[in-house]
């Protein structure tokens, strides 16, 4: 029997498709079972099209974080997930989201532990190679925790940055590497 993902993505969705693509193609036993956005994003639309169950769930002004959470959690264990993905989720999850699914959720961020924690981590790794103060950019996937890309590593890869290449070139090859880290990542969470 398959393992249950649930993804929460607030983005485009490149890294749900590339978890969609790695079930279709059988490079991983797993079974997307839900997929949640806080925003209308194309993570939805993806989902959707892949016929996979998917709930906008946006946090409501004025609302506190552990109250969301509860909630997203609430949704989330309806699907009955073996694990949760957060691949491209842009929100800080508290205790009321990770007591419920411990050791069960993993991060993807594209950048190496410890380097750009938060926001924009690809531009200000770029930048810091044009001042010299880094060679590289990475990517890696992380268990998580209440801390901004903190939590103990699972994998992690560098990606060199060439000299003269563009942000856009090197944001490329950061998103394939992300794809590939993050479908090797599950894999070896579920066994």
């Amino acid at each position: 029997m398959a393992r249950r993902l649930a993804v929460l993505a607030s983005g485009r969705g490149t890294n749900l498709e590339a978890i969609l693509d790695a079930v279709r193609e059988g490079r991983l036993a797993a079974e997307v079972a839900l997929v949640v956005s806080d925003r209308p994003s194309p993570a939805l639309a993806r989902a959707q099209r892949a016929r996979v169950p998917a709930l906008y769930l946006p946090k409501p002004r004025g609302t506190p974080r552990e109250r969301y959470d509860a909630r997203l959690a609430d949704h989330t264990a309806a699907a009955r997930p073996d694990l949760v993905v957060l691949a491209g989720w842009m929100r800080i999850l508290t205790p009321a989201f990770l007591d419920r699914f411990p050791g069960r959720v993993i991060n993807l961020h594209p950048a190496l532990p410890g380097a750009f924690p938060g926001l924009d981590a690809i531009r200000r790794s770029y930048r810091a190679f044009q001042r010299g103060e880094v060679e590289s950019g990475g990517v890696m996937v992380h268990y998580v925790v209440p801390e901004v890309d903190a939590g103990p590593v699972i994998l992690a890869e560098p990606v060199p940055i060439e000299p003269g290449e563009s942000l856009e070139a090197f944001e490329a090859r950061v998103h394939r590497v992300e794809h590939r880290l993050l479908v090797e990542a599950i894999r070896r969470q579920l066994g």
